[in-house]
């Protein structure tokens, strides 16, 4: 385990230039202090568990202090924001502070999220708050925990220095890690601006360090984008099998690594609504949980508009006709097993449509319907389920359709099927009312909550003894919070 002075920096982005990014440094907080941090997240650095609860640990998280191989940078990008094209965006309250690599050899970035304002800061005060920190913070470490590819968060600094949003607030900064910050708006900036030299060094950049195994292909950006394609399908796929609302799905917020990223209002659903929209924002339901998929294409195709300088309009046509048969196996694989089913058959797709159309129609808690389904044999569990669903003759119509299928699956013991779906099926995840719950009680200075709800969501597919609180359906209030983009 390293010291936090023993981090070994190679920084490759900002060896691009000037044209990439600019020179920043950290706008300290004011009586910087750690508010939460991942054990989980440190060990990607190799860094000691410890050295989170030492003073240097807040102050170099909180801008007062810097490494001496660190190179703060504004990354410049543009982007397709609520499907409008904004020229110019950029890291406006966000730096990357480097590039570290680990005994693995395995690079991360560490950027430093409400760090204070840059030449992209747009009228903004460059600063994130502790509520939006703890947000991002528990999301990107609960989906992580689940199994969705995800930026990471090592830890949240709390300070005294005042914020204004709505009302006065206090603010925070959150570290994140990534192999990479570089989103689908990079490229199109480049493209946009015809910045041709730039584009092409930005596009070497990304084939050489996250995909090289693409430059063994006879066309190695055209097999690049194929497999952006797929990773975005995946992802997109796990986000929808398990509930999960991104909110604010901006090309700008569009990982070229296929990692959810930028998070802002998300929500995962409580009860089953194909129709749900997290962002209080979003007037028109534009990044609705059910449009989550289409969108995914959109933002892909803008991105294969900034790639035709490298590759073919029909080649990149036809990468993008893969994103749909990708996306439909991946979520139907994810689907098949929190169903308990190890085989597929033709008419799977069918059983689970049934099924969410009458979860749609009754309000089933979405998560527990699926975990309280492995709890026993099939017969058992759709029979203590039933009394969810408004529509008994509807789910009883499906139950005996989904026995059917559960016994043409193959013989199992019910403990078998037990471990196999509970494996898949979390028992916690990171609802809207217990991240604010942990959020009202960091902002009286209480982070105990905050730092439980993380430990829970760190194991969110084992029963924890004494947590039964985080398993439960929401109450009425917590169904119906207003999240927006506001930081």
């Amino acid at each position: 385990m390293k010291a936090l002075d023993e981090l070994t920096f190679d920084n490759r982005f900002a060896r691009l230039g000037d044209a990439f990014s600019t020179h920043v440094l950290p706008d300290p907080l004011d009586e910087p202090r750690l508010v939460v941090a991942s054990e989980a997240a440190m060990a990607l650095l190799d860094l000691d568990p410890a050295v989170a609860e030492t003073p240097v640990f807040a102050e170099l998280f909180g801008g007062h202090k810097l490494w001496a191989e660190a190179e703060p940078r504004a990354m410049v990008y543009s982007g397709h924001q609520f499907g409008g094209y904004t020229p110019q965006l950029g890291d406006g309250r966000g730096l990357l502070l480097g590039e570290v690599y680990n005994e693995a050899g395995e690079h991360w970035d560490l950027h430093l999220k409400g760090a204070g304002m840059t030449p992209y800061s747009r009228m903004g005060d460059g600063r994130a708050v502790l509520r939006s920190s703890i947000r991002e913070f528990l999301a990107s470490e609960a989906l992580h925990a689940l199994g969705i590819p995800t930026s990471r968060a090592l830890c949240v600094i709390g300070s005294s220095t005042p914020v204004w949003r709505e009302k006065q607030e206090r603010g925070a900064m959150v570290l994140r890690l990534a192999p990479s910050h570089i989103r689908f708006g990079h490229f199109e900036y480049f493209y946009y601006t015809k910045k041709s030299e730039q584009q092409a060094e930005l596009a070497e950049h990304v084939l050489n360090l996250h995909y090289p195994e693409c430059r063994e292909q006879p066309e190695p950006y055209l097999a690049m984008f194929r497999e952006i394609v797929e990773r975005n399908a995946e992802l997109i796929a796990k986000w929808q099998a398990y509930g999960f609302c991104h909110g604010v799905m901006n090309t700008d917020n569009m990982s070229i690594l296929g990692i959810t990223f930028d998070y802002g209002p998300y929500a995962f659903l409580d009860d089953f609504d194909a129709h749900f929209i997290c962002n209080h924002s979003d007037h028109e339901g534009r990044y609705s949980f059910s449009n989550q998929v289409p969108i995914g294409q959109w933002n892909l195709s803008a991105l294969a508009q900034a790639l035709t300088p490298f590759i073919s309009v029909d080649a990149l046509k036809e990468a993008l006709g893969l994103y749909l048969p990708f996306y439909q196996a991946h979520y139907l694989d994810l689907m098949r097993r929190r169903l308990g089913l190890t085989t597929a058959e033709e008419d799977d797709q069918k059983l689970v449509e049934r099924l969410l159309k009458l979860m749609q129609n009754s309000g089933v808690d979405y998560t527990l319907f699926f975990r309280r389904l492995g709890d026993e044999s099939a017969a058992l569990a759709v029979a203590r389920l039933r009394d969810d669903f408004v529509d008994r003759a509807g789910f009883d119509a499906w139950a005996e359709q989904y026995k059917e299928r559960v016994a043409r699956d193959g013989e199992y013991s019910e403990v078998q099927r037990r471990e196999r779906m509970h494996a898949v099926n979390p028992l916690y995840i990171l609802r809207n009312y217990l991240a604010q719950n942990a959020i009202t009680a960091a902002e009286s200075g209480d982070y105990s909550e905050v730092r439980r709800l993380h430990e829970v969501l760190s194991k969110p597919f084992e029963e924890q003894a004494g947590m039964e609180q985080y398993a439960q359906r929401p109450p009425d209030w917590g169904k119906h919070l207003e999240i927006s983009c506001s930081s």
